[in-house]
């Protein structure tokens, strides 16, 4: 639960990742949001729920020749 103010987004809010970190394991690569959401370097989350967020990807541009 998170104790300051204002709260953090909730673990199911769209702005998940806007929680702040309480542990940091760059090492590992990965932080543990104040939402209990676990987020990874490559972006990927996985939520208290269980469920998985796969990683953002941005398409590939493709080079002129």
């Amino acid at each position: 639960m998170c104790w300051h103010f204002p709260p953090c987004p909730t673990a199911d809010a769209t702005d998940r990742d806007s929680a702040r970190t309480i542990a940091h394991h760059p090492e590992q690569g990965w932080s543990l949001l104040c939402n209990q959401v676990l987020f990874f370097e490559d972006t990927g989350e996985l939520l208290p729920s269980g469920t998985v967020i796969p990683p953002s990807r941005r398409p590939l541009t493709q080079v002129a020749r």
